[in-house]
């Protein structure tokens, strides 16, 4: 049994929802270091534009987890996100805070980046939205200097960096 075709406005609404969480599970898959879910975000032929590094999808994922590797922490906060809907392709525009520490390395490993990711979305034929293309701007960096920073208090829950982190639990 197929269902009626949604009211246009409605459908828009699902289509930037959907979006909107693709760019959230690409945050999250970077930050918990985890490969399937970043790939999961493109199409198997995006572009993408990513500060130094210009290529494909796997070059990319090479590319980001050997940056990663440098940090204890990463952090990816996405504030303004507009989204602009065409039929089965949608372009994006989300503010970004990337903060990133480094307890062993240098005190230039410790620092927040503003950044935009401007994400041209395809719906192919799996009828899934992906990014076909990213270009990230940067808008400005700041260095986080150690001294300033308050330690976790033993005890605390942290983050993990991989699939132990605690979304990851089964939910009820």
């Amino acid at each position: 049994m197929s269902s009626a075709p949604l009211d246009p406005r409605v459908q828009a609404l699902v289509d930037k929802q959907e979006i909107h969480e693709v760019v959230l599970r690409y945050c999250r898959g970077i930050d918990r270091m985890d490969e399937e879910l970043v790939r999961s975000c493109y199409h198997p032929d995006a572009i993408d534009e990513h500060g130094s590094f210009t290529g494909g999808v796997d070059d990319y994922v090479a590319f980001a987890w050997k940056l990663l590797a440098r940090y204890d922490v990463t952090m990816h906060f996405v504030g303004n996100v507009l989204i602009e809907v065409r039929g089965d392709a949608a372009r994006s525009e989300a503010y970004c805070i990337a903060h990133h520490r480094s307890e062993s390395g240098p005190a230039s490993s410790n620092l927040a980046t503003g950044c935009r990711y401007i994400d041209t979305f395809e719906r192919r034929e799996d009828r899934v939205w992906r990014i076909a293309k990213r270009v990230v701007t940067t808008e400005w960096i700041r260095q986080d200097i150690p001294e300033v920073c308050f330690p976790i208090k033993d005890g605390l829950r942290t983050g993990q960096r991989d699939r132990s982190d605690v979304v990851y639990e089964p939910f009820a």
